[in-house]
């Protein structure tokens, strides 16, 4: 069961599993200019979800997670929540980051192809997935209980073995 500080939350669409091809989806950028899987070109995209970039968990993940990514050139670091892309904008600003935030709240379809739909509050649910060139789920992390951290050692321990 999964839970948002410890209350039980519904989480929709299907989880995906390592081997599963990773599905397209249709977000919108800092610019409301709606982004593809498909626009990223790189060897593997690292897609960082989040229930909204204005939390401490999630303001850490994301800062915690491009930090470690630095190193990475062949990795499309993004960020993906339900914050509006103005939000995502002024939080990128004051965090002094230039990375890609991508929001889902016109459509949700990121959410729902993803298994990361949180039904009672439109968030999406924590989690971490990583895409290899052919757009297969190579890694992925589904968080039980919104308010706790992905584990980053097993994510760059597996980042290494690329």
């Amino acid at each position: 069961m999964k839970t948002m500080h410890e209350n039980p939350i519904t989480v929709l669409g299907n989880e995906l599993k390592v081997g599963d091809k990773a599905p397209d989806f249709k977000l919108v950028n800092n610019s409301l200019e709606e982004v593809h899987l498909t626009d990223f070109k790189k060897d593997y995209v690292l897609l960082s979800v989040v229930p909204s970039l204005d939390t401490s968990v999630c303001d850490f993940q994301t800062r915690n997670i491009n930090e470690k990514l630095s190193s990475f050139k062949n990795v499309d670091f993004v960020t993906v929540s339900m914050d509006l892309p103005f939000a995502q904008k002024r939080w990128c600003g004051s965090a002094g980051l230039e990375i890609t935030t991508l929001s889902d709240y016109q459509h949700a379809d990121f959410g729902l192809k993803y298994g990361v739909l949180i039904k009672e509050l439109r968030l999406l649910a924590r989690s971490v997935f990583v895409l290899d060139k052919d757009r297969k789920v190579v890694y992925v992390e589904y968080l039980e209980e919104m308010t706790n951290h992905p584990n980053y050692d097993k994510l760059v321990e597996f980042l290494n073995s690329l």
